[in-house]
């Protein structure tokens, strides 16, 4: 064999980026839709984002340059079936970004932030399909179409002017600069609040640091601090390690670091600081909202929502804050006669009645639970283990909705501690879909709970189950042991699973109208509503088991956690309203009255409004990840209480039934609220499960309200 050349080394074309890129590869059908993860790696996600966007492209302009007359199966139908490369590998790296991130991962995403977005702009902004689908849009082809159809070719076209397809020139080209710098401002400010929690903790040095701590909040601070490679315990920012800090720690001055690191994140100088970062999403937010014709970007946000406009909002909200402000004053009382009293006979002299800080509300509302409700959280934490608490939820799917969870550990999965199950339809045995529980905590993982998708279910181009991942950040028990959860963590559970199950039981022809791609207040019904299967005693008797003894959770035990259901909910609500009415104010500003300084104007809206001392709110503006990582919340945190409405009326049909598991209801639920996607409008699908329009009585009720203002 002859020597190759120097020169025609050097000539030669380069190799093949795309070439063993697992992304680009078909995905094993033995993984039932669930990327080979062992064999993805970070550099693969940049080539293969590439090729992806290019013959997405190429597929819309085949459909645009099409001679046929546009129709819905050539128009709508292709356009829905298109791009299912790139989509496959966008889900695969957003959820990994989210819940399994390295420095290299990150540096992709900050990288790839703007071509995708310019992506999506060429894709919603292309001239000529556009024209095809507005041609059919307008041609009132809707008789001859089914339901799903209709609101499908509504849906789709409402799509793309909302992304700017009707704008033309230089209003055109800023709105995709606009968009573009959105996606690169957004991912900054995500990482930024993942680096602000990961950067701080609280060493715990001595059995002072210790004092009040019972042992489950103990063994998660030596957990956290094995995770993180550190020698002794340690409190990190994870919601399920603050707030029991908050909320046993007999130390005040550590509560007030831990509250104060807590409720700070992203507003330090230096490389993390997100306030200036707000303020630009803020104001290319309202640009944008004003290029589309909108006076404020909450008028664009709410045009395409259940509620429509800010009146409706606000009118809520404002219900719900009087109602709550009297109630948390209520509490106040009673943690003040509770402080007053432990104080006053206090023997060591350490203990002085002081103000009730936003680092103190917890701590003395766990001692009047403990008094008037008899809640000790020694007590109850070890009848609510993960596994056992998981598998309730599973049961009561099963039941509800004739599915079964079976456990694949063969499944591949991006860690360790993430579960894989196939879902399987209990009767004929048909596959529903693949979901993923991954439950724990971890210095790779953004804060919070949440659920996505790796694959959405569809029917256009074939069949297509849905792939699910449910994300929470409880604390890790160690090697061993079992993970015990309180009861807010069995119904954040219960809550993701919730959203999980909208996805895996969607049953549409359309990707676009699947799982949870439905109007924003209407998404988070199926998750709160399957909250209350958390708290049944029937479920509770079953599963609800002493981690050691196995014996079943005592009924008395029971009574005492429902009867303090609404012990806390004016603290509770007053921190929530508070963040949705920030969240609302900013973005009903103009573009010219954006807030230079959101910390001083978050400031200038709770003082407004009359926050009352001592609570806080739920996220402030520069952790707020619901508003700036993405527009999906923005304006609209407020859909968390819209949806309680239409939960707690969706419940009573099963208390009107006499049973929380009534087969009746169950199917009505299961085809018009869990199944039903965006196919049809949120108000009539609701009024179909309910046979009439929901009531805001049992809201109240359910949060103790119903009695004030």
């Amino acid at each position: 064999m002859r020597p190759v050349s120097v020169a025609a080394q050097r000539d030669a074309a380069p190799p093949d980026p795309t070439l063993g890129n697992a992304l680009l590869q078909a995905w094993p059908d033995r993984h039932l839709g669930l990327p080979p993860f062992s064999e993805v790696r970070t550099e693969h996600f940049e080539p293969a984002f590439q090729v992806a966007m290019r013959r997405h492209r190429e597929e819309l302009d085949a459909m645009a340059a099409s001679a046929a007359p546009p129709t819905f199966d050539n128009t709508v139908v292709r356009f829905d079936a298109a791009g299912r490369l790139y989509k496959r590998i966008r889900q695969a790296f957003e959820n990994l970004a989210a819940s399994h991130t390295t420095p290299a991962l990150q540096a992709v995403e900050r990288a790839m932030a703007e071509p995708m977005a310019a992506h999506d702009n060429a894709v919603y902004m292309h001239a000529a399909f556009f024209a095809r689908l507005d041609a059919l849009h307008r041609a009132q082809v809707t008789p001859a179409l089914s339901t799903e159809q209709c609101r499908m070719l509504e849906r789709l076209h409402l799509d793309f002017v909302r992304a700017g397809a009707r704008l033309t020139g230089a209003a055109q080209q800023r709105f995709a600069a606009i968009e573009e710098r959105l996606a690169q401002l957004s991912t900054q400010f995500g990482q930024n609040v993942l680096a602000d929690e990961n950067g701080w903790h609280l060493e715990l040095r001595g059995e002072a640091d210790f004092a009040g701590l019972p042992v489950s909040v103990r063994e998660a601070t030596k957990q956290a601090g094995e995770e993180r490679g550190l020698p002794g315990p340690i409190v990190t920012l994870s919601r399920s390690l603050v707030v029991p800090f908050l909320s046993f720690s007999e130390r005040r001055d550590l509560r007030e670091q831990v509250w104060r690191a807590w409720t700070t994140r992203g507003e330090h100088p230096g490389v993390n600081d997100n306030r200036s970062i707000a303020h630009d999403i803020l104001t290319l937010r309202a640009e944008k909202a004003r290029l589309l014709g909108y006076e404020t970007f909450a008028d664009y946000a709410l045009a395409d929502s259940m509620a429509l406009a800010q009146p409706a909002v606000n009118g809520l909200l404002a219900d719900v804050w009087a109602r709550a402000k009297q109630a948390v004053e209520l509490e106040r009382a009673q943690l003040q006669a509770v402080q007053s009293d432990m104080t006053a006979n206090a023997t060591d002299g350490a203990a002085a009645m002081t103000e009730i800080e936003a680092w103190d509300w917890r701590f003395w509302a766990e001692k009047v639970r403990q008094r008037f409700y008899a809640l000790d959280d020694g007590e109850i934490k070890p009848y609510f283990s993960l596994e056992r608490m998981a598998a309730a939820a599973f049961e009561c799917a099963e039941r509800l909705f004739n599915i079964h969870f079976a456990l694949r550990p063969d499944l591949p999965t991006y860690h360790p501690d993430v579960l894989a199950y196939e879902v399987r339809d209990a009767t004929t045995q048909r596959l529903v879909g693949v979901f993923l529980h991954d439950n724990f905590s971890r210095p790779s993982k953004r804060s919070g709970a949440w659920m996505n998708g790796y694959r959405w279910q569809s029917s256009v181009d074939g069949v297509v189950t849905p792939v699910i991942v449910n994300n929470n950040n409880f604390n890790k028990a160690p090697q061993g042991e079992s993970t015990l959860l309180s009861f807010d963590d069995v119904r954040t559970l219960f809550h993701e699973f919730g959203h999980g199950l909208h996805g895996l039981l969607s049953s549409v022809t359309f990707e676009r109208l699947s799982g949870t791609h439905v109007l924003r207040d209407f998404v988070e019904l199926p998750s709160q509503l399957f909250e209350h299967w958390a708290m049944e005693p029937e479920v509770l008797r079953r599963h609800a088991r002493h981690v050691h003894t196995q014996a079943p959770i005592p009924d008395a035990l029971i009574d005492k956690l429902r009867a303090a259901r609404t012990f806390g909910q004016g603290f509770e609500t007053v921190r929530y309203v508070a963040s949705a009415l920030t969240d609302m104010a900013v973005h009903a500003l103009p573009l010219e009255h954006v807030p230079s300084d959101v910390v001083a104007f978050e400031a200038q809206v709770l003082r407004h409004h009359g926050l009352p001392p001592g609570i806080g709110i739920n996220h402030r503006f520069t952790h707020f990840q619901h508003l700036f990582t993405g527009d999906g919340y923005a304006a609209g945190y407020y859909v968390y209480l819209w949806a309680e409405v239409l939960d707690a009326d969706a419940f009573t049909a099963f208390e009107e039934a006499g049973d929380p598991f009534d087969a009746a209801v169950a199917a009505r639920l299961k085809t018009h609220i869990y199944s039903v996607g965006n196919s049809v409008e949120p108000g009539a699908t609701y009024a179909a499960f309910r046979g009439r329009a929901p009531r805001h009585e049992p809201m109240l009720q359910q949060r103790g309200l119903l009695t004030t203002v």
